[in-house]
């Protein structure tokens, strides 16, 4: 089944393997205009039947990382244009993930040298971000803590998701994917750790999830809502996150209202690569019975437990994130049982084509 055909009825894929979103760190960071060199690394990848794109921010002050290519002005637009006419010239699909870092970020990545904005004032302890230090070097740093939204700023951001959106449509993006899990931003207004406002966004469930229901509410005003992606992340704690302490109500609960709205696509990420190729566990069948949608599974994923999920019935697309980094022609590795070449992860967010690139396709596939 991994290679069958899928479509929803709003847009089509060649199979069920997703190119899952990873961040590259390839784009200049003062303009974030996507360039050249990424136009040829998605279109080496456009057989994945779904690309994802890397996190793309939504504003200056959404950006948590250097060199993350943006989606906030028509020049940012005009740069991806590039990019999805080389996917769809390769027969590829390709969304935009829509990202607010919030308090995953450093001062030294906004223009204006705004502190990083979150759910609170609780920094995110153990977490590092990626800036040009003083030297004008790349560097490692801690994140810095965050300043709370106000309320209005909230609303704010909402409004700036909407407007990317918008801009990725104008960019010839198929869809897009609003990014709500990994410690960022919707993630820490979910989280009952961090989320201690006392505003309309703060307290119950339906509160914490205020916040991303309405981006994905002011989005689906822009996008066909079958051609919107959510993205989760239960029981994850990256980026200094707390489990949540109750996930067989949280995210039902989400994937409830994201089917109440016909939103196309679920994405759930088991960040420790267990709980979602475990057939006993009941997480993966308890978000099915309560979304109806197509669901995206990510974690570990091959060809056998990735044929296994679809079999199961608990998803029905399955993401594929490292893998695709070093092996473009991942799809027809898969299908013909050919070696995967091993990535480089000294190169990830090294800039430049080396391991990026430069990686070869297998001659038989």
């Amino acid at each position: 089944m991994l290679f069958d055909p899928f479509t929803n009825g709003a847009v089509s894929f060649a199979n069920r393997i997703v190119m899952a979103p990873m961040t590259r760190c390839r784009a200049n960071h003062h303009d974030a205009i996507p360039n050249a060199l990424m136009v040829e690394y998605y279109r080496q990848r456009a057989t994945a039947g779904m690309i994802l794109s890397e996190g793309v921010p939504v504003s200056d002050r959404a950006r948590g990382y250097i060199g993350t290519p943006a989606l906030w002005n028509e020049a940012q637009a005009d740069g991806w244009k590039k990019v999805t006419a080389a996917v769809h010239e390769a027969g590829g699909v390709l969304f935009a993930q829509l990202w607010h870092c919030g308090r995953i970020s450093h001062s030294a990545l906004h223009a204006d040298g705004s502190p990083p904005s979150g759910v609170s004032n609780k920094a995110a302890a153990t977490s590092k971000t990626f800036i040009i230090d003083k030297s004008g070097a790349p560097a490692m740093v801690d994140c810095e803590a965050p300043v709370p939204l106000t309320t209005e700023e909230v609303k704010d951001v909402v409004r700036q998701f909407a407007y990317s959106a918008r801009l990725a449509r104008e960019a010839g993006f198929d869809g897009v994917e609003i990014h709500g899990a990994n410690g960022y931003l919707m993630d820490q207004f979910r989280c009952p750790v961090l989320n201690d406002r006392t505003d309309e966004y703060g307290g119950s469930l339906e509160n914490r999830y205020r916040l991303l229901l309405e981006i994905v509410d002011a989005v689906a005003q822009v996008c066909e809502p079958s051609r919107i992606v959510v993205r989760q992340s239960p029981l994850g704690v990256m980026n200094d996150m707390a489990a949540d302490p109750d996930p067989l109500v949280t995210y039902p609960y989400i994937a409830a209202e994201l089917d109440r709205r016909g939103i196309g696509f679920l994405h759930i990420y088991d960040q420790g690569m267990t709980w979602i190729n475990n057939p006993a566990s009941p997480l993966m069948a308890t978000l099915r019975a309560a979304y109806k949608g197509a669901i995206i599974a990510c974690g570990g994923f091959l060809r056998d437990n990735g044929e296994a999920i679809l079999a199961r019935g608990h998803a029905d697309l399955v993401a594929i994130g490292k893998p695709f980094i070093s092996n473009p022609d991942l799809v027809a590795r898969l299908r013909q049982g050919h070696a995967l070449t091993p990535f480089d992860q000294n190169t990830f967010y090294a800039g430049g084509a080396t391991g990026y690139t430069d990686y070869a396709c297998d001659s038989m596939s």
